[in-house]
């Protein structure tokens, strides 16, 4: 087995082990792992990417906002390209949540190449989700609401990857078009999908 297999499999491993217990939010309560996983595969599938680091990363991408692992951690096991790169996309979860949303928009043109790929990839399996399988409560205005975040946010990361920005324009427009279609309520959510 290659070196670059070894650590490829060596990521999803650690990011399965972190990940455990957590579901998606979504009506099925998918693994938590399935998120990462369909992140690395759309930039191997769709983004043409072979950049194992990128792919390890995207692995890895929620490990720092979402479980009890640490950027050193990360940094120690995986090295400091992975490590910068898992926290160029990582939230600061000590910020109220409107404040990491704005930073997000703030600081996506100011992102690596490969952190831009990153967040448009994660964007994009997101609007996949909330398409296919919304998670509780999200009434119409809700899923409008992350449509609109997440073309903002995308926004800054375009002109690296043109099959992902392609990619991203044709999801976002699905998505908008079934959001427009489906039926109007009134309930507020109280969570969601995360950035």
């Amino acid at each position: 087995m290659s070196n670059d297999l070894s650590r490829l499999l060596f990521a999803a491993t650690f990011a399965a082990d972190r990940h455990r217990g957590q579901r998606r939010k979504g009506p099925g309560a998918s693994p938590y792992i399935n998120h990462p996983l369909a992140v690395a595969a759309l930039l191997a599938d769709d983004g043409g990417i072979t950049d194992v680091e990128l792919l390890m990363a995207a692995l890895l991408h929620d490990t720092v906002e979402d479980t009890h692992t640490s950027r050193g951690e990360i940094t120690e096991l995986f090295g400091n390209a992975i490590g910068d790169l898992v926290a160029e996309v990582t939230d600061d979860k000590s910020l109220p949540k409107e404040r990491r949303k704005q930073l997000q928009i703030e600081n996506a043109a100011h992102k690596s190449d490969r952190a831009k790929q990153l967040k448009i990839a994660d964007k994009i399996c997101n609007l996949r989700d909330i398409d296919a399988a919304s998670p509780a409560g999200w009434d119409r205005d809700r899923k409008a609401q992350y449509l609109a975040w997440a073309v903002q946010v995308v926004e800054g990361c375009r002109g690296v990857n043109s099959a992902l920005d392609q990619l991203f324009d044709e999801t976002i427009s699905q998505a908008r078009d079934r959001v427009n279609a489906s039926s109007p309520t009134t309930a507020r959510p109280q969570n969601g999908v995360t950035g």
